[in-house]
């Protein structure tokens, strides 16, 4: 991507399903994933696992219809937001998934360090933090033209080594006990629901940057969808009957263990690594692209370099603690944000954004900031904390269809009447 945040030319979009497949499982491949799946443990195998399937079922379709605009208009996902919230608005977006993205890259290198440290200790587990950041950072740099095959080989070794550790984990404690295992302090299913749609809504501010790559737009859909939907359940899979085995807080770093206690001590290192590579590039990169959404003038390369080292410095000091917290705070902000977002593009504009339109942002007074797009996302928003605060029926989606019902009021009713009166 040029630094004018062009639409990527037709000759340049060569990613096709299998391609989204494979990196949207790279994605998910993750020991976050692992780790996230024990905090289902109150719920049970059973009602977990339900959960699992339902959660990335439900939040990978706004996933995937996020990547349909970026295939269709070949722009990264903060450019598809400037028409619905302006281009001053946009760059407001861009600083909230800036933040994000550097903590993502934070958890993912503390997670990964934590567990190396585990299986192979160092002086220090900081070391492990450095030598994964600044891989991960070499791997965000390569640029899409070198990520197709990066992560056909990465992700390929992974699936095999984690159907290997799948069936350390299972053969050794069984499904019929880890059913049987009752939860001493039950979690509401709606509840846990909202942690696992977090994840692959957390992906929604990045999935643009990806899909403006794609053939066709149903290609990007349908690999996006399949890959994180497939992967992404059997790495929470994995860590809930990991942690209702072990009653760790840690499952993944146990899963390991289980591993290295067998003799498979290279494979358990090589888990760690390129997992942490397949997803922790895409925060990294992603994080660049937002960046020169505000200042086109940064570059990419420095952009990804500044934001990589950003977030190494975060994951020296991350409290491991505030994980699930992480997670629901980043679906309160981009599930309503998204909301607007696939509203605008999909039921207002009909489907189809020009590029010019999306780099120009809205006609009319309203072009720098639309202020009916930032009431709908402050609705949703502050919907999906009071339904987290006082009911255990679920957030996310409800905060999601809010913003963008809400959103299309204003536009159609209030944004309309205010433009004849300013006539």
């Amino acid at each position: 991507m040029n630094e004018k945040i062009e639409p990527v030319l037709q000759e340049k979009r060569t990613f096709s399903g299998a391609d989204f497949f494979i990196l949207w499982s790279g994605a998910a491949v993750s020991l976050a994933e692992i780790w996230a799946g024990g905090l289902l443990v109150p719920m049970g195998f059973a009602a977990g696992l339900a959960a699992i399937l339902i959660g990335h079922a439900v939040g990978n379709i706004p996933l995937a219809l996020g990547g349909i605009i970026g295939s269709r208009t070949g722009l990264p996902t903060m450019a598809i937001v400037r028409p619905s919230f302006g281009i001053r608005g946009s760059q407001i977006a861009a600083f909230l998934n800036i933040i994000q993205l550097v903590g993502w890259t934070g958890v993912m290198l503390w997670i990964a360090a934590q567990a190396a440290q585990a299986v192979f200790p160092l002086p220090g587990f900081r070391w492990w933090v450095v030598i994964a950041g600044i891989i991960t950072v070499a791997w965000a740099m390569v640029g899409s033209r070198y990520w197709k095959w990066l992560q056909r080989i990465a992700v390929t070794g992974l699936i095999v080594l984690c159907v290997l550790m799948t069936y350390v984990v299972f053969s050794k404690y069984g499904l019929k006990s880890l059913a049987a295992i009752q939860p001493k302090s039950p979690m509401p299913f709606m509840v846990g629901l909202d942690i696992v749609i977090a994840m692959p809504i957390s992906w929604l501010p990045l999935v643009c940057d990806y899909s403006r790559f794609a053939r066709s737009a149903g290609s990007a859909f349908w690999g996006t969808w399949t890959g994180y939907f497939l992967i992404g359940s059997w790495m929470y899979a994995l860590g809930l009957g990991a942690a209702l085995a072990t009653s760790s807080v840690t499952p993944e770093s146990m899963a390991l263990d289980l591993m290295v206690k067998m003799g498979l001590l290279f494979p358990a290192i090589i888990i760690i690594l390129l997992s942490t590579f397949t997803t922790t590039f895409l925060d990294i990169y992603s994080a660049a692209v937002s960046a020169l959404n505000i200042r086109p003038k940064l570059g990419e390369r420095f952009s990804s370099i500044v934001c990589g080292v950003l977030g190494i410095a975060v994951a020296m000091i991350f409290p491991a603690t505030s994980y699930e917290g992480f997670l629901l705070l980043v679906g309160s902000v981009f599930c309503p944000l998204f909301g607007v977002v696939l509203a605008d593009f999909f039921i207002l504009r009909g489907g189809n954004y020009s590029g010019g339109s999306a780099i120009e942002g809205i006609t009319g007074f309203r072009r720098a900031i639309n202020t009916w797009a930032f009431a709908a996302w402050l609705i949703g928003l502050i919907l999906y904390h009071v339904l987290q605060k006082t009911t255990s029926a679920g957030s996310s989606i409800p905060s999601l269809l809010a913003a963008g019902i809400c959103y299309l009021l204003f536009m159609k009713y209030l944004h309309v009447k205010r433009a004849q009166e300013g006539k």
